[in-house]
């Protein structure tokens, strides 16, 4: 048996490629999986949500049901930048449901648990509708929690909208920078995922989409590459009216295989998983089958992937 098979077959038993455990760094980058969901309700697995950790600071892609409490076990199990008042900083994918239903829990209970700070939060067009909609949904909330007993701030439960204009460069801080890549989800004018970059390390995530050059094109080289992925043999036992639904928003694993085998990640890591009778065992065989050698895991909840 090779190293390499050997390699995968460890990175499979422990759900993570990372550095040393007992060497983090200030100058380390990790992923977290706080949710790996679909629609679909899993109780052992919360809506699409993940963090990125670097530099004391946490990146997080999308809201779905679940999120603050994922990232408070997240931060239980030691990665301190995911506690409820260190919920500072957001990207949205797209505005379906599921990616977004967590995000009245973003904005009022992290500011509950003593945010000082408005969220910043960029997403497509319709993020301020829906921020502006949620404040007022919740205005008798904040009302109460600012002019009541409380010793609620003023500033926790605001959001600073940043509506991405074009693809390209979003975001940049002394640690991390932020690209916005366009992607096919269906019949959604705007989708993006999303290319974090940081000491040297790339981290590309696909959000919700069906195979897309310019995420390839994204994908080429990055250290993670976390991928939405359906499997191939759940599909073919599906209704016509819903295999025409999923092969134009979503990805299937034998196109994962294809898109991987070109953009050559270090790691593939499959998430927002639909598996229709299969397990994620299935899932992995699936895209080796396909042709596609490389390591992949199929993610949980709470894993953490360290490039």
């Amino acid at each position: 048996m090779t190293i390499r098979w050997l390699a995968i077959i460890l990175l499979t038993i422990t759900g993570s490629l990372s550095a040393r455990a007992d060497s983090p760094t200030t100058s380390s980058m990790k992923l977290v999986m706080l949710g790996t969901g679909t629609p679909n309700a899993d109780p052992d697995r919360s809506g699409p949500a993940v963090a990125i950790v670097a530099g004391g600071k946490s990146y997080l892609i999308d809201a779905g049901p679940g999120i603050v409490r994922r990232a408070a076990a997240a931060a239980r199990k030691g990665i301190p930048e995911l506690k409820p008042d260190q919920l500072r900083l957001a990207f949205l994918t797209h505005l379906h449901s599921d990616h977004t239903v967590g995000l009245p829990d973003l904005i009022f209970t992290s500011w509950v648990l003593e945010r000082p700070v408005p969220l910043m939060l960029y997403g497509p067009h319709g993020t301020k509708r829906m921020a502006k909609h949620l404040e007022a949904a919740y205005s008798d909330d904040v009302n109460l929690r600012l002019h009541g007993l409380e010793p609620a701030n003023p500033e926790g439960y605001k959001v600073d909208v940043h509506e991405i204009v074009k693809p390209g460069l979003i975001y940049k801080d002394g640690t991390m920078t932020v690209e916005a890549i366009p992607v096919l989800h269906g019949s959604w004018k705007e989708a993006y995922g999303y290319r974090f970059r940081a000491y040297g390390k790339t981290i590309v995530l696909s959000g919700d989409t069906r195979p897309s050059n310019a995420l390839l094109e994204a994908a080429k080289g990055a250290d993670i590459l976390v991928h939405e992925v359906y499997s191939d043999a759940g599909f073919k036992r599906r209704s016509a009216v819903w295999q025409r639904y999923h092969a134009s928003f979503h990805t299937s694993a034998s196109q994962l295989a294809a898109l991987a085998n070109k953009a050559k990640p270090k790691l593939l890591v499959l998430y927002h998983q639909l598996y229709w009778g299969t397990s994620d065992q299935d899932l992995v065989k699936e895209i080796h089958a396909a042709g596609y050698d490389g390591v992949v895991i199929s993610a949980k909840d709470l894993d953490v992937f360290t490039p």
